[in-house]
């Protein structure tokens, strides 16, 4: 699954969610009728007969709000605020056959880059992408080290100047101390 978004709190009382937003299509992935696949975070239901999150869900309607940073959205069937709370921590997506790759050769997207070796300049090999960070200056690599130590590597062209996809490696040029944090 391609992660698209994150829901987040309850809007309101009628079921409407936050979504904070993971991808450069959020008009066509949240466009009303879209089913999105789903991937539950922390929440859990802990009893029986609790809601749990259905495995797809609808896109009933969909609005920017504060700014373009989140959306308020509503998914068919979730009809008020304690269904809407069982949604919290949700990961919403598509299938990955369903994604065009980017034809920007700068582009990327997240699963491209998960599993890639991470090298300097000089060839020495640093660790492996486990996930991307989308934080609101950039987006960040995280980069497990030996020891199972991450490193968040700002995803920008002065430290990140190749990505090489068929090579399975990313070169990096981390400024000194970057991989000491």
């Amino acid at each position: 699954m391609l992660v698209v978004g994150r829901i987040g709190k309850p809007h309101g009382i009628r079921g409407e969610v936050t979504v904070e937003v993971r991808t450069d299509e959020p008009e066509t992935r949240f466009a009303p009728g879209s089913v999105l696949r789903t991937e539950p975070g922390a929440n859990v239901p802990a009893s029986p007969g609790a809601y749990r999150v259905p495995s797809e869900l609808t896109v009933e309607t969909a609005r920017w709000h504060q700014g373009r940073r989140l959306l308020l959205v509503a998914f068919e069937g979730v009809l008020d605020r304690n269904v809407a709370e069982a949604l919290r921590g949700t990961f919403v997506g598509v299938d990955r056959a369903d994604v065009t790759a980017p034809t920007d050769p700068e582009e990327f997207h997240d699963h491209q880059l998960v599993g890639l070796a991470v090298v300097t300049l000089a060839g020495e090999r640093l660790g492996e992408i486990v996930r991307i960070d989308h934080a609101p200056a950039a987006d960040l690599l995280v980069l497990r080290r030996p020891g199972d130590r991450d490193v968040l590597i700002p995803f920008v062209r002065a430290i990140v100047p190749e990505v090489d996809l068929a090579g399975g490696r990313v070169v990096v040029d981390p400024p000194g101390g970057l991989l000491d944090l």
